[in-house]
């Protein structure tokens, strides 16, 4: 069916108009009703975070996110566009997308009382119904509402003419979203400006008061460090926001490594096979949740979701690299390549204290943590016995982050015990078993169980 290319068979068609958060609301319905995923990719936010953003559209409120960085604020803004209807109308030419039937901006009015139902309209796809602005002190009330225009003044019109006017962003999302990030960082005087476009309508342009009743839904974040340290929103600006919803980082260790597997960046395949064993997502997942509650780490900057995201992505290229040089078909990473995750962790958490523990030192200590968290909860007390009474007979096995994998095999071979520790893990393939059997070994040394050697980038265990 061909879609309506004027005013006139607009309304032929029986189109009615409705406002962005109407219109939001009735597909979240819509959404509710055929128990849709609202917001794929969110992960932990199921029985908090996503129960308010609910309330808040169904109650056609403006939404501010509070929380601290890597919390999915800005990727949720952005997933709210997926509620807009895939097309709507809009009058041809208008920079402010005028709804055909109530058009707001002096072109969109002339053009109307020009051609009538005569008049051109456009089919705005839901992607280009969505702004963001990330604030900062040098954002101007010019950027977000708009400016006169020197050009068309000295084309001969008067400062008050509204054709004058070069819009900003606001205007220019009418009937959309729009997002702010990091509102705090907004100057306050900028942020009065926000008011009247939130409630009143009116605005100051150069000292004209121009009518601009822009259809919006308006989505804002903020860190809660902010209100103290950078800046702060103002009360009356923060009582116009009608939910102020308060995001937090993941609560279940699986929650975690889901984000890590979804938001890793992915490249086209390569002639090695790279495979993560469920015990080392943990530990980069571990590390990240022993980091939130550190005594030695800053809490009110807090610990990103993109730490766990990085470390995990070179754990795997540290994994791929040694296959690569090895000639390995399979690459798995292993214990000796967690100090890969130094690079990805460094510069994404602020230290407590200056001068006493250097940033190696501290992350260092939660890898170990984070290890032995983990070995704990793969292995009981009894398990290893026999492994432990082997080494105890004089069993030394050596490793290191460039052996390759079919030595690591050679060796569980003069320890049988090994066998089934291995094998509980889940490793089949000597690139598993290579990675297994580090696990084992650093999680026995961390029991104070085996003592460990360190000399020329290898690694030796015994008793």
């Amino acid at each position: 069916m061909t879609k309506p290319g004027t005013v006139g068979e607009l309304r032929a068609s029986g189109y009615k108009s409705k406002s962005v958060k109407q219109e939001l609301r009735d597909n979240l319905v819509t959404r509710l009703k055929a128990g849709a995923v609202l917001f794929p990719g969110i992960v932990g936010y199921e029985d908090t975070v996503l129960p308010q953003i609910e309330n808040a559209i169904l109650s056609g409120q403006d939404i501010v996110f509070l929380g601290e960085r890597g919390q999915a604020k800005t990727k949720i803004a952005r997933l709210m566009v997926g509620l807009l209807d895939e097309e709507v109308p809009a009058l041809a030419g208008c920079e402010t997308n005028d709804d055909p039937f109530a058009p707001i901006s002096p072109v969109g009015r002339r053009l109307i009382a020009e051609q009538g139902d005569r008049a051109p309209i456009a089919w705005l796809p839901r992607a280009d119904r969505y702004g963001e602005k990330l604030a900062t002190p040098d954002i101007t009330i010019a950027d977000l509402i708009g400016e006169v225009d020197p050009i068309k003044v000295a084309e001969g019109r008067y400062l008050s003419d509204e054709l004058t006017i070069h819009y900003g962003l606001l205007p220019r999302t009418n009937r959309g979203i729009f997002a702010i990030n990091e509102l705090p960082d907004l100057a306050e005087r900028i942020q009065v400006g926000l008011l009247n476009i939130m409630e009143e309508r009116d605005v100051q342009i150069r000292g004209y008061k121009v009518r601009l009743p822009l259809d919006l839904f308006v989505v804002a974040s903020a860190n809660p460090e902010d209100y103290t340290n950078r800046g702060r929103i103002i009360t009356p600006l923060k009582d116009r926001f009608g939910s102020q919803i308060r995001t937090h980082y993941p609560a279940k260790l699986q929650h975690e490594i889901d984000i890590m597997e979804t938001e890793r960046t992915r490249f086209a395949a390569d002639a090695v096979e790279t495979r993560a064993p469920e015990y080392m997502k943990q530990i980069v997942a571990e590390l990240t949740h022993l980091a939130r509650r550190s005594a030695e780490i800053s809490q009110r900057s807090g610990v990103s979701v993109r730490v766990s995201i990085c470390n995990y992505e070179n754990l795997l290229s540290s994994a791929l690299k040694r296959a690569i040089r090895l000639g390995e078909p399979v690459a798995c990473p292993r214990v000796s390549d967690l100090d890969a995750m130094l690079a990805s962790t460094s510069g994404k958490i602020e230290l407590e204290t200056v001068g006493e523990a250097s940033e190696e030192k501290i992350l260092g200590k939660l890898a170990q943590r984070a290890v032995l968290s983990v070995f704990n909860r793969a292995f009981s007390g009894s398990d290893l016995d026999e492994v432990v009474a082997a080494f105890q007979g004089g069993l030394k096995m050596d490793v290191s982050d460039v052996m390759p994998s079919d030595a690591y095999v050679r060796q569980i071979g003069e320890a049988r015990p090994l066998h089934a520790a291995c094998k509980k893990l889940g490793a089949k393939d000597p690139a598993a078993v290579a990675s297994a059997l580090e696990f084992v070994l650093e999680g026995l040394h961390l029991s104070r169980k085996l003592n460990k050697d360190k000399k020329a980038g290898q690694t030796s265990y015994r008793s």
